[in-house]
This record gives structure tokens, sequence and C-alpha cells, in this order.
């Protein structure tokens, strides 16, 4: 994303009129965590955890008192003996596997050009001309791998995706390529469910009914089971936010093979997300709306026909969680000249199904604090000592930072892979941040060179 003639230092800011962080976030963060177990044990200090020190091996700047473990790294032999570990380590998620065990399953987001693509093999293999698809990493109760492994492969370009209710990961494709497109012999743009103990259970099977777009992640409704999805879409037309209502909601590992309705969403009045600046604002008649064609079978989803009314898009649609009762979804960015109603770094958008009611509750934007996020938020995530935890995806120093429910923000993670020259340096985004089931251990990828990193220390205190 380019600086525009700026600094690389950066600061988040809610945009409610008030100068400092803390005093502009007030009243507004504390709705992304009501009724999560995480709000209830907020206890870091005003700075986080401190400082980061750096790191003398070169790879993962920390505050005082953690610890890293490399996990995985790209071009490593997979334990599986089926190959090397795949280039682009993205989305992940961690799950519960019993007795301290820990399932990890991770995105590869693998184009045609990937320098090491995902394995084939037999039973996991969608189309054997994708390069994408995941890998599951197995870890004992002292956090040591012991099994690592193709949980999928054939797929295309796996960006984000999302955990279920009942311990599955949903993986997607950013891409709409079809058939004959960049030597793939079948259609792309779908969400496959992965299973993290067994992923013969689930296979390769990709989930028609739930839409064929440029999908980045999803986020399930644990009471009524709806799947919501963003599209990342960064050229005009812009993505939409979708909900996908399954016939057999909450029905367990390949209930979401049983089919549904596709619906999008249509703010009426607001053609474009983007428009809207301020914190607060917020809208009580949202609506859905069915897609005409959820496989996009001659026009893509978002340049389908949705009736005189129109249907609501937004840039950059990415990162989707659930927290408490409600859904929340990022906006990485928008840019008027790319075709946005307005610019802005970054935006934190809630929607209430109960009430209909979306309403935006974080805006991004640069600033002058060298130690502060600015621009491009993508995989975020809920922390254990309550706040978020948001990759940054921007130029210059690549971070996680944390936000407290408070507001205060610090860098909680800092990359020291140089994978540009040492005059000009260049830093490979964070992507797939996850915590254990236990909130004792913080997963998180460097995308280049794909590493895999757990990190562990006083997350409590």
């Amino acid at each position: 994303m380019p600086e525009n003639g700026r600094t690389t230092r950066r600061r988040l800011l809610a945009r409610t009129g008030a100068l400092g962080v803390s005093i502009a976030f007030a009243g507004n963060l504390t709705e992304l965590f009501a009724g999560t177990a995480a709000a209830q044990t907020q206890t870091l200090g005003r700075h986080g955890y401190g400082p980061l020190v750096p790191d003398p091996d070169g790879l993962l700047d920390l505050p005082k008192g953690f610890r890293y473990r490399v996990l995985s790294r790209e071009g490593d032999r997979l334990r599986s003996g089926e190959g090397q570990v795949p280039s682009n380590h993205d989305g992940m998620s961690a799950f519960d596997g019993g007795h301290g065990r820990v399932h990890l399953v991770r995105n590869h987001e693998n184009r045609p050009t990937a320098k090491i693509s995902v394995p084939t093999v037999e039973g996991l293999t969608y189309d054997p001309a994708g390069k994408g698809g995941c890998t599951a990493l197995t870890l004992d109760a002292r956090g040591h791998v012991l099994s690592e492994r193709v949980a999928i492969a054939g797929t295309a370009v796996n960006c984000a995706g999302g955990p279920t209710p009942w311990g599955t990961w949903l993986t997607c494709e950013e891409t709409e390529d079809k058939a004959g497109t960049n030597g793939y012999t079948k259609d792309h743009g779908f969400i496959f469910e992965v299973d993290p103990a067994d992923p013969h259970r689930t296979g390769a099977v990709p989930l028609t009914a739930m839409g064929r777009f440029q999908h980045e992640a999803i986020a399930v409704d644990p009471k009524r089971g709806i799947v919501y999805e963003t599209e990342d879409a960064f050229l005009k037309p812009f993505g939409l936010f979708y909900r996908f209502l399954p016939e057999r909601p909450l029905g367990g590992t390949g209930s979401l093979r049983a089919g549904g309705r596709l619906q999008a969403m249509r703010v009426p009045g607001v053609p474009d997300l983007s428009s809207i600046q301020e914190t607060g604002a917020s809208f009580d008649r949202v609506e859905w709306v069915d897609v005409p064609d959820p496989l996009a079978t001659t026009t893509p989803v978002r340049l389908q026909d949705f009736g005189a009314k129109g249907i609501t898009h937004a840039q950059k649609l990415e990162g989707c969680y659930w927290g408490g009762r409600c859904v929340y979804f990022v906006s990485s960015f928008a840019h008027s000249a790319e075709g946005s109603a307005a610019d802005h770094y970054g935006q934190i958008w809630r929607y209430d199904p109960s009430a209909r009611r979306l309403t935006l509750v974080v805006v991004f934007g640069p600033e002058t604090d060298v130690q502060l996020p600015g621009e491009s938020p993508d995989n975020i995530c809920l922390a254990p000592s309550g706040g978020l935890m948001v990759c940054e995806d921007g130029n210059g120093a690549q971070h996680v930072f944390g936000v407290t429910r408070h507001g205060e923000v610090y860098a909680m993670a800092r990359g020291r892979q140089n994978i540009g020259t040492p005059e000009a340096p260049e830093w490979g985004e964070f992507a797939g941040v996850t915590f254990s089931p236990d909130g004792r251990t913080m997963y998180v990828n460097c995308y280049t060179p794909g590493t895999t990193f757990a990190v562990t220390g006083p997350w409590h205190g």
C-alpha cells in the first residue's frame, strides 16, 4: 500500500473527535468484547506488555518475558513424508485435541506462481493443478510438534477462513478462476471444510451453495448456525458481505454440504460502506437479498442484478469473527482513486442479527507514533487478556498489535526476517493470529518466508 509521502509511523484512531487514543476508544472498543470471557480478564498495563526486545536470532521481537518457538518453516520436510512445507502461510486456527494436545490448521495462499505448492495427496486433492490448500499440525501438551501433514490440496489462493462450532476449519479460496484459466481443471472460488483431527473425514469437497467468489473469511453464529462471509475484492465493483443460511444449521461435520441460501447485505441508502466515516454510525434497517446465481456461472456475484435498490459494496473486506452476540468484519482500506466513495485506512464493523443493526465501531488512520498501528488491518482475533490482536498488512515494519478493551494500542510482535536487501529492507506480513484453547499460547504466521510461531509468556499479568 503506498505511503503517499508520509512516514511509516502509525496510530490507531476512533474518529470521535477526541485527541487521545484511550479517550477516543472509550465506549467503542468495549462493544467488541461484551459477553466474552476475554472481557473479564483485562490485566494489561497502560503500555501493554512493555517495549519489544530485539531478537538476537533475527526472527521475532517480543516484550520481555515472552518467548517463541518456530513450529514450522517453508521448505522444511513435512513430518508425514508427503513433501515440503508449502509457501505463503496465511489464515490459521487452533483446536482442542484432547489431553493437552492442540491441532493447528494453516492456509497456504498459493497462486500458480507459488514457490512451493501443497503436495497432492490421494483423497485430499480437489484439482491437481491447484497449488494451494492447508496443512495441519498436532502439538503435544508441551507445545512440541507431533505431526505435520497435508489437510487439503489442489485448491487455490487459500487466504483466510474461520472455525466452526463443531471444531472444523472452513478454508476460503480468494479467486474466481474457472476451469481452463491458469491451467486449472476445475472451477475455483469456493469454501472447503477441513477436519483438523482427520482431514480424510472431510476430503476435498467444495461447499458450492456457499457461493463462488473471492472469499476471504467467515464467522459462524453459534446460536443460529448462520455463516457470515467476506469478499476481498479490491478492484471496483468491490466485494459484498454475505450470510449463508444452511439447510442443516449446526449439524456438525459435513452438514454444510446439505446446501442452503446465500444472501448479500443491503444497507438502504448506502451503496458503499467507505462513505461512512464516523464511529458509532448505525443502521437499523439492514436487508438481506438472495444472490441470483451463487455459482457465478456467467457473471461474478458482485456484478449480478440485485434489483432496483442495488446492493452494498465495500473495498477489501477481510477479517471476520464472532464475539458475544454479534459478527464483526474488517474493511482493510478504501481508496477513492480506485473507485471507493471515500478514503480510509481500515474499519471494523459490527452486525447485530437480533436487531438487524450495522454499526461502524473502529476506524484506523495514520499518525505519528511508531509503536501504534495505522493502516490495512487484516487478520484479527480475540485475545485471552481482554482485547484484540491485529495483523497489520501495510508498508514498512510488520507488527502484530494488541488493542485493549479501553483503547490502548501496543506492539505485541515485530517481524525481523528481511526479505529485501540491507539497503532496502522489507518484511513479510503477519497472518493467521490465533490462540490455543487454554489461552496460554499465541500462534501466528509470517507470510514470507512462511514461518509458524508459537508465543508463550505472561499473558494474564
